[in-house]
């Protein structure tokens, strides 16, 4: 096994479902230790998500992948004692519950930085941790429109479409595994670190308003609101599905200015390749509808494997809409390493997405498979000092399972 970049690196995941998880799972894929507390009984909704195997979601296979179980009931004091003493031999912890939830256990920033000044807290919420809606619940469908994705998605003059992803809660997690590492270098660099934890605050809606490119900049200098645009990418051109033969639809992305001239000869014309009023972007998304016009009288006459054939010898960026079958089935996926499969504690053999991303030095790697709910209960409390006898006394009491 190659060295792993986080190594030695103690992560405390007190979240559930996706985004804190998901920050946890990056984390683990380079070598953190992750120990994930559950609550006793049920466990991490996630694991009742979406399909079902023998009674768990095979979701849960992809995103718990890499850590430890463990069962503390929070709500009990004897559970928010134990949690304490994981922090404070922690190096990071993970919380996505709403806004001053752990401060009513007694688990908020100022109590855990108390005990141990070196934690990094990460705190993944729909709103943020201040602000007039703090205390609001949020999910990732309500960030995503408050973000402003929804509104510009799906067709004009039809119901604003969602991705068929949680986008909001995944993006988060991306967002609070840059910030741990943020704030881990700053923590312990040889130059200058400070030594010290921070807090990092992440919120739902931001981290898709962080996406949104120049469609603030555009309302405030021009007054311009982006509405949807389906296929097409507004003010792109050209980039858009085109229809072909069979009812299937090829993606072109000719936007560049040379691509768009050899796109232009392949279609056979040149009177918009060469015209100079349509050589930059900008002349091209004034006469949009003209260009993607040409495009599909073009494309509407030959299958899919025709155009993808002609357009790729044209070095045109093309391709199909992959369905997860297509995926599936990708040979250049399985080439790259972005399709792993791991058994499950059941036996099941379950394919998921591969480590991303790929460092030549020190890549990650699958160490091992998703936990049954409070697997290694017993495990981590031994190594936090807990010796059998009080283990056994918490869960008569119902406070460790």
């Amino acid at each position: 096994m190659s060295r792993q970049v986080l190594d030695g690196i103690r992560v405390l995941e007190l979240g559930q479902l996706i985004a804190g998880p998901f920050a946890a799972k990056t984390l683990a894929d380079f070598g953190a230790q992750i120990i994930k507390v559950e609550s006793p009984g049920d466990g991490d909704p996630l694991r009742k998500w979406r399909m079902l195997h023998e009674g768990t979601s095979v979701w849960w296979q992809a995103q718990s992948r890499n850590k430890q179980s463990v069962c503390i009931d929070l709500r009990l004091k004897e559970g928010q004692d134990i949690v304490r003493k994981l922090a404070s031999e922690a190096d990071v912890l993970i919380e996505n519950f709403r806004p001053g939830t752990l401060e009513k256990w007694g688990l908020g920033w100022d109590d855990l930085r108390a005990i141990n000044p070196r934690l990094i807290m990460l705190r993944v919420s729909g709103y943020g941790q201040d602000g007039p809606r703090k205390d609001e619940p949020g999910f990732a469908a309500i960030a995503e429109a408050m973000g402003g994705l929804r509104y510009i998605n799906g067709h004009p003059g039809q119901v604003p479409a969602r991705a068929g992803l949680s986008l909001g809660d995944t993006i988060s997690g991306l967002n609070g595994a840059f910030g741990v590492m943020l704030a881990l270098y700053e923590r312990d660099k040889k130059d200058g670190g400070s030594g010290q934890g921070q807090v990092i605050d992440v919120a739902l809606y931001e981290s898709i308003f962080n996406l949104t490119e120049s469609m603030l900049p555009e309302y405030q200098v021009f007054g311009a609101v982006r509405q949807p645009s389906g296929g097409a990418l507004t003010g792109i051109a050209p980039s858009n599905a085109y229809l072909c033969q069979g009812g299937q639809y090829v993606l072109i992305a000719a936007n560049g200015d040379s691509i768009y001239k050899r796109l232009m000869s392949l279609i056979g014309r040149d009177d918009l390749g060469q015209d100079p009023d349509l050589a930059k972007n900008d002349g091209r998304a004034r006469r949009v509808e003209e260009i993607d016009g040409a495009i599909n009288a073009w494309t509407q006459n030959k299958s899919l494997d025709e155009v993808l054939t002609l357009l790729k010898d044209a070095s045109v960026p093309s391709g199909r809409i992959y369905s997860i079958e297509d995926i599936a089935s990708d040979p250049h996926y399985r080439a790259r390493g972005v399709i792993e499969t791991v058994e499950s504690a059941s036996g099941l053999k379950v394919d998921m997405p591969g480590i991303i991303p790929k460092l030549s030095q020190t890549p990650g790697q699958v160490r091992f498979r998703a936990p049954v709910l409070g697997e290694h209960t017993d495990e981590v409390l031994k190594e936090h000092g807990f010796d059998e006898q009080q283990i056994a006394f918490l869960k008569e009491k119902g406070v460790l399972a």
